[in-house]
């Protein structure tokens, strides 16, 4: 991989040596941000490729120290480096801090980690329905989204093998494959839901890349889904009666786009947070606003930013169903309410 260091006038410059991220042997296939520690600096993970997966922590000055061993995020449970394809990283269980998600092979199953604290990992797949349901399927790109508003981070896989001919080997594996969407049902618990979001939804595809977006304005997260060797297919969220809250974040001494905020939503009694990311999943990059699912809330009590910058803003007493801009320093400088339906 390489890290390139905006000078700000333009230009960029190679810094991958010098911020210690040079290690070639990393098969990396995907990448994301987090601050696994919460100490607002923002770490990186690497999926590697049946290589251990790398957590690298950043040191604050420019460098970054790798932790993906000591974690506990390198390997699977019995020592084996897996087929890192897909990884996101969200709080899906408001712990308070993200723990992290990553598509394997196929007889390998997801991998979830869980934020234990202290920089410990533990994976919670082979315990969960998360782990048993993608035994066999083979992972792509893969991401929490809250797809229902009810305020809980859920997961979806985009699947499909690499091997045409994997059924004459396997009988159980097939190259096709359905998604997998896993409804976050708290305390830490997940249940599979894709047969229940419709036939079109279920059909096996060959994925590979997927996004997320609200296209219509209407509050409710979108997905678009890239097979290969055929169309991408666009999935409409047909929704319920949750509601949320969509938070577009400007920045003035941070970034433009915001990437590496931390934002805190407070809505009575829950309190969720999501970082500002550019990429996420496998090859794909999702849309630059966060959506906040706040269940039957009328109004989120808080809206808190941590900026990359150090600057924190607080706004009080918003109303759900829009779109709010932040601007760094100045608070809310703009809104749009959802279409009506």
């Amino acid at each position: 991989m390489r890290l390139w260091h905006n000078r700000g006038d333009g230009t960029f410059e190679d810094v991958t040596q010098k911020a210690g991220l040079g290690d070639a042997t990393s098969k990396t296939l995907g990448v994301t941000i987090l601050d696994f520690d919460n100490d607002g600096w923002p770490d990186l993970l690497f999926a590697n490729d049946t290589q251990p997966n790398k957590l690298y922590r950043n040191n604050g000055n420019g460098t970054f120290t790798e932790k993906g061993v000591l974690a506990g995020v390198a390997f699977s449970e019995d020592g084996v480096a897996r087929a890192g394809m897909g990884v996101d990283a969200a709080d899906y269980d408001r712990s308070g801090a993200p723990s992290i998600l990553i598509s394997n092979f196929s007889n390998q199953m997801l991998a979830l980690y869980h934020n234990e604290g202290k920089g410990l990992f533990v994976d919670e797949a082979p315990r969960s329905e998360v782990g048993r349901a993608s035994l066999l399927t083979l992972g792509f790109s893969c991401f929490f989204f809250d797809y229902d508003n009810d305020g809980w981070p859920d997961i979806f896989v985009a699947n499909g093998h690499i091997d045409a001919d994997i059924e004459r080997v396997q009988v159980n594996v097939k190259h096709a494959e359905p998604p997998h969407l896993f409804r976050n049902l708290g305390q830490g618990k997940f249940q599979e839901v894709t047969k229940e979001v419709g036939a079109a939804f279920t059909a096996p595809r060959i994925a590979r890349g997927a996004a997320y977006a609200d296209i219509d304005n209407d509050g409710r997260l979108d997905l678009l889904v890239g097979t290969n060797g055929g169309p991408a297919v666009l999935f409409h969220n047909e929704g319920g009666a949750n509601k949320s809250l969509r938070v577009k974040l400007v920045g003035t001494k941070s970034n433009r786009d915001g990437i590496g905020a931390v934002v805190r939503v407070t809505a009575g009694s829950d309190s969720q947070s999501q970082m500002m990311r550019g990429s996420v999943g496998y090859l794909s990059s999702s849309e630059l606003v966060l959506t906040f699912g706040l269940a039957q809330h009328e109004k989120a009590d808080a809206v808190e930013i941590r900026w990359p910058s150090g600057q924190m803003d607080r706004l009080l007493n918003v109303a759900v169903g829009e779109m709010i801009a932040v601007t760094e320093g100045k608070g809310r400088t703009a809104s749009r309410p959802y279409a009506q339906k």
